[in-house]
Parts: C-alpha cells; structure tokens; sequence
C-alpha cells in the first residue's frame, strides 16, 4: 500500500536536511529529496501524496522565477499543502518561499547577514512551547526577510529581522538555519559561493563562534523539529490521496 513521504527540497548542495532529516528519521518517515529550482514546471507530488514538505535554503531570491523557474512550482505546492494542513517547514529561503505562498512581501536587507545571532521568541507554539520569552542563538545567512503573513503567528524576531519564525497553521517558517550541524557548517565554509568576500581570519571566526554556541542551539533545534516530525507522523498515518 501506497505510504505518504515527507518531501524535502533542495536549492543548493550544501543546504541539505541536517538535524530536520536526523528527526523525520528518528521518527521513522519515509524522506524523498529532490532540486527542482532551475526545472521548468516540474512534476511535484500533490499534497494528498505528502506526509510533510521541508524547504531548505539557498543563494537565490525567493520570487527570482526568471532565473529559476522552479520556485513557481514549489510556491504553488507550498500554498496547496498548507490549505491541505500537510505540515510544511521552510528554512531561511523555504521560509521566504512559504511567506510568499501565504501573500506576504518578500523585503531586502541592509547587507548580508553572516554568522550567530540572537532571536528573541515572543510566542509559544507546540515547536517551541518552553522558549517562549528567552533569547537563543542562532546561525543567519541570509541578505532577504519576509514580512509576516496575514493571520499568521509571529514567534521570534531579532534587532535586524522583523520576522525570524512564525507558525501560519499547519506551516512554520525560520529565517535561520537550526539544522546545520558542525560538520555540515565546516563544509559550508569550504564552499566558495558561501564565503565570497570573507578573508580566512574572517572564515576562522564564523567557525569558532559556531563552535562555542552550538550547545546552546542542540536542544531548540531538537524541540523545533521533533515536534515537526510528530505533525508529519500523524499526517504520514493518514490514507494517500486524502
């Protein structure tokens, strides 16, 4: 018998599933990852086929549907999940792309952001149901924000970012990358896209920062995406197709 997938989708190598894929796993879902960006019209499933859609991150605008085709596609199927209540988690870009999907404005920053930061939660959620009012660190990378959209839940924000998380029903959008691991976050300063501009001294840092705060980020990344793996079982249990 057919069995619902969680769909995780990727707009560059580098930016893979990380602790969200370790959870889904420990959960004991079936994972399909595909990079649909640069495809016109891609064949994608339906909502009904999902247990769950990840959007990770990338270098690209969120509304670039010139360059990259594709985006159109994953914005449609980001709207029609989230109608379906598919749980949906879109990280840094995959939060742009789903605050777009749900009417929001997609809103240029004064300069890329690099490195750890802090966000400061002002909601609880189930995701986040103990952080509510606490400041945790956090890894940015991004040079665009999202404005909030409609109806939706406001759960952190930061001094640079109106918008860091919120939860619009079934969906849940974080402007940060909870999901990079160490060694993940090592390959992503061997890659060159991502570190234009910066000089080793500079790379070294970025490292080291990481290093020292990455304690204090395990157990909300741990809350954030155990609980989306619960939403996703409890979809994935659900007959294909409805």
């Amino acid at each position: 018998m057919a069995k619902r997938t969680v769909l995780v989708i990727q707009h560059a190598p580098w930016e893979r599933a990380g602790r969200v894929g370790e959870a889904l796993e420990d959960a004991g879902l079936d994972i399909e990852t595909l990079s649909v960006v640069d495809v016109n019209k891609p064949e994608l499933p339906k909502p009904g086929e999902l247990a769950g859609l990840v959007l990770m991150g990338g270098p690209m605008r969120a509304d670039d549907y010139e360059h990259h085709p594709g985006l159109k596609a994953e914005t449609k199927l980001v709207k029609e999940a989230t109608q379906a209540e598919v749980p949906v988690l879109g990280v840094c870009l995959g939060h742009q792309i789903l605050a777009r999907a749900l009417g929001a404005r997609l809103q240029p920053s004064d300069g890329m952001h690099q490195g750890m930061g802090t966000v400061k939660w002002v909601a609880t959620d189930d995701a986040v149901s103990t952080w509510a009012n606490k400041t945790t660190p956090v890894l940015q990378w991004h040079s665009d924000s999202a404005s909030l959209p409609e109806g939706a839940k406001l759960l952190a924000k930061s001094a640079d970012t109106k918008v860091e998380a919120f939860r619009a029903g079934s969906a849940l959008g974080l402007q940060f990358h909870l999901e990079v691991t160490g060694p993940l976050f090592e390959q992503w300063l061997d890659m060159p896209q991502m570190v234009k501009g910066l000089k080793k001294r500079q790379i070294a840092e970025l490292l080291e920062d990481f290093q020292a705060k990455d304690d204090l980020v395990q157990p909300l990344a741990d809350s954030i995406f155990s609980a989306f793996a619960a939403r996703c079982s409890t979809c994935a249990a659900q007959p294909v197709g409805e």
